[in-house]
C-alpha cells in the first residue's frame, strides 16, 4: 500500500469512527425526553428524574461541540502536514531519536491540552456547577492539571523512551518487545493503581469497623470473593456524585467507596 492510499485509509477510519460515535450518542439522546416507565413511577421522584434527564441532554450537546472541534482540529492537522512539520522542527533542535520522539509528542500533547482545557473548565465550573455536582475549587482544578501533566511527562515519557529503544535495538521485530513491555506496564499499573497513583490526587483511609464493613465482608465471602481491603476515598472534595470501584488483584485487590456514597446511601 502506497503512502497516499494509507493516508486516506487513516482519514476514512477517523471519519467513520466520528460518525458512528455521533450516531450512537444521538440514539441515546432520543431517549432522554421519555417519561419514566409506568412500572417505575413509585421509584423515581418526577422532579429529580427530569433534572437527571436535563443533565444528560446538556452533557450530550456539550460533547457534540467538543468532539466536533477536536475532530476538525485533527483533520486540519492531517491535511496540512502538521505531524511532518513538528517532526522536521524537532529534528532541527535535537538529533537523538529519543529526544526527537519526546519533543514531538510533547508538542502534540500540548496542542491537545490547549484545545481540551477550556472544555474541561467549562464542564467542571459551568455544567457540573449548574446541576449542583461541583465541589472542585479553582485551586484544586489547577493542581490536578499540573499533577496530571507531570505524571504524563514522567510515565509517558519513560514508556515512549523504552519503545524507541526497542525500535532501534530490535528492528523489524520491535513490536514483540513493545507488546511485552506494554503488557507488563499495564499489569503493574492495574495492580498498583490504588497504591501508587490515587494518593497523588485523593486521600484514602481504611473503612472503619462497623455494620457497613461487616456487611460488605459477609457479602464478599458469600459469593466467594476474597476481600480484606475496603477503603474510603474523599471524592466529596471534587463532586457530590456517589461512586465506588474495584481495583488491583492478588494481594492488592481492594474495594474503594466514595465518602459521598456512604453519606447518601
Amino acid at each position: 500500500m502506497d503512502a497516499i492510499s494509507l493516508f486516506y485509509l487513516i482519514i476514512g477510519i477517523l471519519v467513520f469512527d466520528f460518525i458512528l460515535d455521533q450516531l450512537l450518542g444521538y440514539l441515546n439522546y432520543t431517549w432522554y425526553s421519555k417519561d419514566v416507565p409506568q412500572e417505575l413511577n413509585d421509584v423515581y421522584d418526577a422532579d429529580e428524574y427530569a433534572k437527571s434527564q436535563e443533565y444528560k441532554k446538556t452533557n450530550y450537546r456539550f460533547s457534540v461541540l467538543s468532539s466536533s472541534i477536536s475532530f476538525i482540529a485533527i483533520m486540519i492537522f492531517l491535511f496540512y502536514d502538521g505531524f511532518a512539520i513538528i517532526d522536521t522542527w524537532a529534528r532541527t533542535l535535537v538529533n537523538h531519536d529519543i529526544l526527537v520522539g519526546l519533543l514531538f509528542f510533547t508538542v502534540i500533547a500540548a496542542a491537545g491540552e490547549i484545545i481540551s482545557l477550556p472544555f474541561s473548565y467549562y464542564s467542571t465550573f459551568v455544567i457540573e456547577e449548574k446541576f449542583g455536582f461541583n465541589k472542585t475549587t479553582t485551586k484544586t482544578f489547577i493542581i490536578d492539571k499540573i499533577k496530571g501533566w507531570l505524571l504524563t511527562a514522567i510515565l509517558g515519557g519513560g514508556i515512549l523512551s523504552l519503545v524507541i529503544v526497542c525500535y532501534d535495538w530490535a528492528g523489524a521485530n520491535f513490536w514483540w518487545y513493545v507488546w511485552i513491555l506494554i503488557f507488563t506496564i499495564s499489569l503493574l499499573m492495574n495492580m498498583f493503581y490504588a497504591r501508587w497513583f490515587v494518593p497523588l490526587f485523593n486521600k484514602q483511609t481504611p473503612l472503619e469497623e462497623g455494620t457497613l464493613k461487616t456487611s460488605i465482608g459477609n457479602y464478599a465471602q458469600g459469593v466467594g470473593f476474597q476481600l480484606d481491603k475496603i477503603f474510603v476515598i474523599d471524592g466529596s472534595k471534587r463532586s457530590t456524585k456517589a461512586n465506588a470501584y474495584f481495583s488491583g488483584f492478588g494481594s492488592e485487590k481492594r474495594v474503594t467507596l466514595y465518602d459521598t456514597l456512604i453519606s447518601k446511601l
